[in-house]
């Protein structure tokens, strides 16, 4: 039976020419016969592909021979072999779409001007030293917290990671800047610009899980901070970190309790709706049209 393995990356490096590094790194998943979604720009590398294992473990090994791409954290999980419905890979003005590349400065080391990396262990350890002062800032679209989020965390009103700036810019947050701020997020790669943005913006406290949620849901699963369900950049759409993750999310259409993410039945469209069981069987509920005046959200990798 062939093993098949999800891998969630990023890397932030110079890259002089991002448009020959999309060609190396397509080549290099068609050779391995990986699907999944990487963007590559000046400032490094962002990715998720799956596939068989020992084809995923190759494509790792060759990637890390890149100038500055050695130093790069692979989540892996559980994969189908059927996750990714293609393969997408493109050079982009930014690794996560802020709209606004000159927040970060950045070397072969990282990221220069971002925010204080903390491990899941000293995570607990901050929370436990300062108490209710640590604020939880979440760096994700806004629907993704309404199946999972850290307990007590702010929620910025964004749609998409380009209102980030603009929400910032708003002052709504200016009361936490003196407060440590600990920002969270998938795998990591948006808080790495996060909390750059918050630091250039006067926040003089700003931390982010090394790893994101994803290495915390391993370390402490549904035992920690954190609750409720992950939002994936898969086929899967969500995990969970054990079989005793609550369940926080609400269903768009009549409100039961889900955390069960669909897509719009529009394939050019990168909506998503949160449904229950019930109202995911019927069809008019699993397009914009059919949820224009419930709760449709949009996802982007990051």
């Amino acid at each position: 039976m062939t093993l098949n393995k999800i891998i969630l990356y990023y890397a932030f490096t110079p890259i002089n020419d991002p448009h020959a590094v999309v060609l190396w790194q397509r080549a290099l998943c068609e050779q391995y016969g990986l699907k999944g979604r990487i963007i590559v720009s000046k400032h490094g590398i962002n990715g998720t592909v799956g596939g068989a294992m020992s084809d995923v473990k190759r494509y790792v090994r060759a990637t890390k021979q890149y100038p500055g791409f050695g130093r790069m954290d692979v989540k892996w999980s559980e994969g189908t072999g059927d996750d990714f419905p293609r393969l997408s890979v493109k050079a982009r003005p930014e690794l996560v779409a802020f709209a606004s590349p000159d927040e970060i400065v950045v070397d072969e080391t990282g990221i220069l001007n971002g925010g204080q990396h903390l491990s899941p262990r000293q995570v607990n350890d901050l929370v436990a030293e300062r108490g209710e002062d640590v604020v939880f800032f979440d760096g994700r679209n806004s629907f993704e917290a309404r199946i999972g989020r850290f307990k007590n965390a702010v929620i910025p009103d964004v749609r998409t990671t380009h209102d980030f700036i603009t929400e910032l810019d708003s002052g709504k947050y200016d009361h936490l800047k003196s407060k440590p701020i600990v920002t969270y997020c998938t795998g990591g790669v948006r808080c790495e610009i996060l909390s750059a943005a918050m630091l250039n913006r006067g926040f003089s406290e700003v931390y982010q899980i090394e790893g994101g949620i994803v290495r915390y849901g391993e370390a402490y699963r549904d035992k920690g901070l954190w609750e409720g369900s992950l939002y994936v950049f898969d086929q899967r759409l969500t995990v969970n970190f054990s079989d005793e993750a609550v369940v926080i999310g609400d269903c768009d259409v009549c409100g039961e309790s889900t955390a069960q993410v669909t897509n719009c039945s529009n394939n050019d469209c990168r909506h998503r709706a949160i449904l229950c069981d019930h109202c995911i069987a019927e069809p008019s509920n699993l397009d914009c049209a059919g949820l224009s005046s419930h709760k449709l959200e949009s996802s982007e990798l990051g």
